[in-house]
């Protein structure tokens, strides 16, 4: 079989390379997955040029998302079955409750990840897909996905008719965030760079989109559309939390996903306290959260915004076309036309 392998964190995309490898044999409570599809998210980038958060090991496989389909089992792996078309958790061991230390293991990073041929996985790591998606569409789950269903229902409080949701842009967890927004019921306000995305993000459901390169107080526009009264939730992935507490309804909350190029900007605490809001940093999210989300994904219909799909033997390039702008959507990686070598042998 073949995998991608990066040489460390740090490396960049000079540190990727293709190795061949035999098929793993699957030990206790462990499921082996052929790996039909991958896809990108920040997280990768920042493992690619050392910033991520959490510990990335020598030599680790990339890539936390993915799915694919159980193709042999273990001693006692009993909640999957051969033949499962599943997707994997990007905390192993994180199955309910909240998040702890005991769960920083992470696919990607101090574990090996999904940019390969076939991967050894915990079976109770694994969730059933979708029926309705295919390999593709699953493989965009496991990280924003999950985020963003976490971002709007992690807290319990409940979200519906009546609440106003601020996504912003049109990267991964801020388009799932629209799109279950919408099926909860609720109004949504997105924010975006241009007008050609403004039509692409009302046609996915947005009620109203604010072009901050023509309007760029936000905040403002936000409150001038609520009357007055500002947004119930806003899922934040850019850490501006100074503009979203200004756009934040009394008592609202603020989920925070990200901090992409703001880590810097100081928070006003004085402004914090005054709001009332609630500023809840999200972590992707459990196993239990991942079937909750499938079961309501399965139950809508919904389908992931793809960008657009590359060949494994591409996996370098689907990188580079992430990093170079702003995708509407997934990048995805298509393991489907993979090295005919990769077979399990015996």
């Amino acid at each position: 079989m073949l995998s991608y392998h990066l040489s460390h964190s740090g490396a960049g995309l000079s540190g990727l390379a293709v190795r061949e490898h035999d098929v793993p044999v699957p030990g206790p409570g462990q499921a082996l997955v052929a790996v039909r599809a991958t896809s990108l998210s920040f997280r990768e980038l920042m493992v690619l040029d050392g910033t991520y958060v959490l510990p990335v090991k020598p030599d680790v496989v990339p890539v936390s998302d993915g799915a694919g389909e159980v193709v042999a089992l273990g001693p006692g792996a009993d909640t999957v079955r051969v033949g499962d078309r599943v997707a994997a958790t990007l905390f192993p061991s994180w199955q309910d409750g909240p998040f702890a230390v005991e769960h920083l293991a992470q696919r990607g990073g101090s574990l090996d990840g999904l940019l390969t041929e076939f991967a050894l996985l915990d079976a109770d790591s694994l969730v059933a897909v979708p029926a309705h998606l295919s390999y593709e569409e699953a493989a965009t789950l496991p990280c924003v996905a999950v985020t963003a269903w976490n971002a709007l229902t992690g807290d319990g409080a409940g979200l519906g008719p009546g609440d106003t949701v601020v996504v912003q842009g049109s990267g991964g967890v801020s388009l799932f965030a629209l799109q279950f927004a919408k099926a909860l019921g609720a109004r949504v306000i997105a924010t975006t760079s241009g007008p050609a995305k403004a039509v692409r993000l009302r046609e996915l459901g947005a009620d109203d989109v604010v072009d901050y390169s023509a309007t760029p107080d936000w905040a403002t526009e936000v409150r001038t559309l609520t009357g007055g009264r500002g947004a119930d939730r806003i899922v934040d992935v850019a850490g501006l939390l100074h503009e979203s507490l200004r756009a934040i309804a009394l008592a609202g909350t603020i989920a925070c996903v990200g901090f992409v190029g703001n880590a810097a900007v100081p928070l006003d605490t004085g402004a914090l306290f005054a709001s009332g809001a609630t500023v809840r940093a999200v972590a992707v999210g459990s196993r239990a959260q991942f079937t909750a989300m499938n079961a309501f994904i399965g139950t809508h219909g919904l389908r992931p915004v793809i960008d657009r799909v590359f060949p494994f033997d591409a996996a370098v390039d689907a990188y580079r076309h992430y990093a170079a702008g702003s995708p509407f959507g997934k990048v995805v990686v298509s393991h489907s036309h993979a090295s005919p070598r990769a077979r399990i042998r015996g």
